[in-house]
């Protein structure tokens, strides 16, 4: 019988739309956050969204790469090149190319050279140089390392030697004269790099030149050990990934991904808790009445009646402002206590309401004839009447979860070593993405909180024919 009446149950839940829409957005929700919590590392927050040394070689500010299909592919990619064995080897100079196409008139953010783990027993000299597709060659710059093991990094834009080397190529090259200092200044750097002068009316201007470049790494030594562990041409480009970057070059797509197991994790536990603990005592104080009765009320009415947001801000203040707390404590974990403590009451309310309703029929009236115990007559026969109703309670619950995090983290006051929907909006807002039209870095973690708000109130509307049945087709 009790199988039949839960296939029923089953069967109205399902036959809503809204109740299949969302159960489908829960399933990618729980698919997504499997997801992250086997291939992303937990402490993702601490070592890397935290680290901006993690993303020194990613472009900052730039809109996800998908745009181009709108743009009709003007936004360079971000592009880069790595080898980890010499091309060529000749005597004593072993030669490094990575060969890069450029099919578009817009010119790179900056160009980086990465000389990862440089070992010698007698110092090398290492020269960088570009041949470009019309065949000439820029000289770039000569390195000395004076340590074995060591990487160097070099960064082309506002390095005063390649401004030096730049001028020079432009003077014996096209009998243009601009000096090192003008180059940094007007930041001419990959104009003349990656173009060809053009002179109108006493001024100079570049034309982007097309075609294959060939960034070149010669390692001279004669210490035949003498390597470079991989060489890497970081081609920093105008868009980048997914969802693009934020204003450190942090790949937002990675924390909105994170953000899905930490909402889900926030939801589903404070909603339980709070669905439990209201609802036992909801029982408890219907069932039992009197001095029991008034006691469990009285404290439900202070609770309803004390702001949870302001209650939030100041813990979450209390926290933030001492050291100690801070080190101890985790703000997702007071965030879910404070939510548990002050939104039980309003379940226990309604269900006590229920129980006055359930404990008058006939079927606890014979349970307590029989000599069943208080304890069996509220387990086995009451709360699996109102379990219904207290499941879609659970549904509201969860995505008021949710937006509560946002709210804090809004304000800068949730834990800032875990990234989360809320924290990219805050970080957005800081840095005044609204005003510069970065709607890359406010729009998806907007969207993403108003996704997860919804899939759980399309649960909680399926559920509504069970819970009243007049409201059940016919």
């Amino acid at each position: 019988m009790k199988k039949l009446l839960h296939n029923e149950l089953l069967r109205i839940f399902l036959s809503s739309n809204t109740s299949k829409v969302g159960i489908t957005f829960l399933a990618i929700m729980i698919i997504i956050s499997a997801y992250v919590v086997m291939f992303m590392p937990l402490d993702f927050g601490l070592r890397y969204w935290n680290n901006p040394t993690f993303w020194a070689d990613y472009p900052k500010l730039v809109p996800p790469e998908w745009v181009n299909i709108f743009l009709g592919n003007k936004l360079l990619r971000h592009t880069i090149l790595i080898t980890e064995k010499p091309t060529l080897s000749l005597g004593d100079t072993k030669q490094y190319i990575l060969t890069y196409s450029h099919d578009t008139d817009q010119l790179p953010q900056t160009i980086v050279f990465k000389l990862n783990n440089i070992t010698f027993t007698y110092t090398p000299i290492i020269e960088l140089s570009v041949r470009r597709p019309d065949g000439r060659v820029i000289d770039l710059l000569i390195i000395q390392p004076l340590t074995s093991g060591v990487s160097e990094r070099v960064d082309l834009s506002g390095r005063l030697e390649v401004a030096v080397a730049l001028s020079r190529f432009l003077k014996d090259e096209f009998n243009v004269s601009i000096s090192a200092t003008e180059v940094i200044q007007r930041k001419l750097e990959f104009k003349i790099l990656m173009g060809t002068p053009v002179i109108s009316n006493g001024y100079v201007d570049f034309k982007t030149l097309r075609g294959n470049y060939m960034f070149n790494v010669f390692l001279k030594s004669d210490d035949p050990t003498a390597r470079i562990g991989s060489v890497e041409v970081v081609i920093f480009g105008w868009c980048y990934g997914l969802m693009g970057t934020d204003h450190l070059g942090r790949d937002l797509s990675q924390a909105l991904l994170y953000g899905f197991p930490v909402a889900l994790l926030i939801g589903v536990v404070t909603s339980v808790i709070t669905a439990v603990v209201g609802a036992l005592a909801g029982v408890v104080s219907g069932y039992y009445g009197g001095i029991v009765d008034e006691v469990i009320q009285r404290l439900c009415d202070v609770l309803n009646n004390i702001p949870l947001l302001p209650l939030l801000i100041f813990f979450m203040f209390v926290i933030r402002m001492n050291e100690e707390l801070r080190r101890t404590v985790s703000p997702l974990a007071v965030i879910i206590i404070v939510l548990v403590v002050f939104s039980w009451a309003g379940i226990a309310i309604i269900v006590r309401s229920m129980v006055l309703s359930i404990k008058s029929q006939q079927f606890i009236e014979a349970s307590v004839a029989v000599g069943a115990s208080n304890i069996r007559i509220m387990f086995k026969h009451v709360l699996p009447q109102v379990a219904p109703f207290i499941f879609a309670q659970m549904m509201f619950l969860t995505p008021s979860a949710i937006l509560s995090e946002a709210a804090l983290s809004l304000l800068g006051l949730s834990d800032p070593s875990i990234p989360t929907w809320g924290q990219i909006l805050e970080s957005a807002f800081a840095n005044q993405a609204m005003y510069l039209g970065l709607w890359w870095w406010i729009v998806p973690p907007g969207l993403l909180i108003m996704y997860s708000a919804i899939t759980f109130v399309f649960i909680a509307q399926g559920l509504e024919p069970i819970v009243e049945p007049r409201l059940r087709k016919v």
